[in-house]
């Protein structure tokens, strides 16, 4: 008995240690979205993790290095599942819709991280962070791009053009996240799918 709960502890303890940077992640993703990089600090994520500085620098040199992975990790995500939706599609319509639901999913599911990673734009970011969210948002912007050029070249869409066409889809998502609750009446989901179902007739 007393060698299974050592075996039960260690297993316990190990799984605590694997998970202290998602739980630090999860945090600073919080307190990110909520007072932007400027009005975080370090201590600020220790005292919600309830961990010392000097615990948390273990596991992020500085706090650039955790908002970096924040920003990059989630959009490297984002782009990974629009992609697998857009693979899923056939007709471009389909594809539009694949990449605003999916980019609609992701975002309830991490409002936080989605929110955090969005305010690095508009922040006085190194240029190692910037350059990193920047061309990964280039990325996943073109994926929209192309399945609109996609509908243009097949005739499934009017004559626009594409690059503005994809702002304007883009926009809807970005401005979702200033207004929608996670207890309200439509999910993230909805509200884009209701967008298409406007936008694409």
């Amino acid at each position: 008995m007393a060698t299974d709960r050592a075996a039960k502890t260690k297993t316990n303890r190990g799984a605590a240690v694997e998970d202290r940077p998602t739980q630090l992640i999860e945090i600073a993703s919080r307190l990110f979205a909520t007072h932007g990089y400027a009005g975080t600090s370090l201590r600020d994520i220790a005292q919600q993790a309830k961990i010392t500085k000097a615990a948390l620098y273990y596991h992020f040199p500085n706090k650039e290095a955790l908002y970096e992975q924040i920003v990059v990790d989630n959009l490297q995500a984002l782009i990974d599942r629009v992609s697998d939706a857009i693979d899923q599609a056939d007709s471009a319509t389909e594809q539009v819709r694949a990449f605003m639901v999916t980019a609609a999913d992701v975002f309830a599911e991490a409002p936080d991280a989605w929110i955090a990673g969005s305010n690095v734009f508009w922040s006085s970011m190194g240029p190692q962070i910037r350059s990193a969210a920047v061309s990964r948002r280039d990325r996943f912007e073109k994926l929209l791009r192309d399945c609109i050029a996609k509908g243009i070249a097949s005739g499934e869409f009017r004559e626009v053009d594409a690059a503005t066409a994809g702002r304007l889809l883009l926009s809807t998502l970005n401005q979702m996240t200033r207004w929608i609750k996670p207890d309200g009446r439509l999910t993230p989901r909805q509200v884009i799918e209701q967008y298409l179902d406007i936008v694409l007739i």
